[in-house]
């Protein structure tokens, strides 16, 4: 029971910014408080699964691991860190890609220098791969 209910707060609080941006005329003012309200749902969920993930107490390799509430939340918060880390790079690419497209347009020597930024860019997909293994890792 309190894994669907968790479930559900969760994936209202996810939806929460989308309904108040899209439920009203979409100004820029609304858009900036909509990506706050987003930041802070971000912030509520990381916390709120820290503490469920490293919250219990260590078990032994006999018992098992831990209940079926600390491993859910455990694959909610990787699922979560590789979803909002693949949009990242994605926002993130798509803005660095067109500079460098701009850029070696302008002046072919340029190529090596975007191409590291748009590298850099990419890392966050990867960052977001390590840390959801590593939590994976503890379950």
């Amino acid at each position: 029971m309190y894994i669907f209910i968790f479930t559900a707060l969760l994936l209202f609080l996810i939806i929460l910014p989308y309904l108040y941006f899209y439920s009203g005329k979409q100004t820029i003012k609304r858009g900036k408080y909509a990506i706050f309200l987003n930041l802070f749902v971000f912030i509520l969920i990381f916390l709120g699964a820290s503490v469920f993930l490293f919250g219990s107490r260590v078990m032994g390799a006999e018992t098992g691991g831990g209940n079926d509430f600390t491993v859910a939340a455990a694959f909610i918060a990787a699922a979560l860190v590789t979803g909002m880390g693949a949009i990242g790079t994605g926002i993130a690419v798509s803005s660095t890609a067109a500079a460098a497209i701009a850029a070696v347009s302008e002046n072919e020597q340029n190529f090596g220098k975007s191409m590291i930024f748009v590298a850099m860019a990419e890392g966050i997909a990867i960052y977001g791969l390590l840390v959801a293994f590593m939590i994976l890792g503890r379950v």
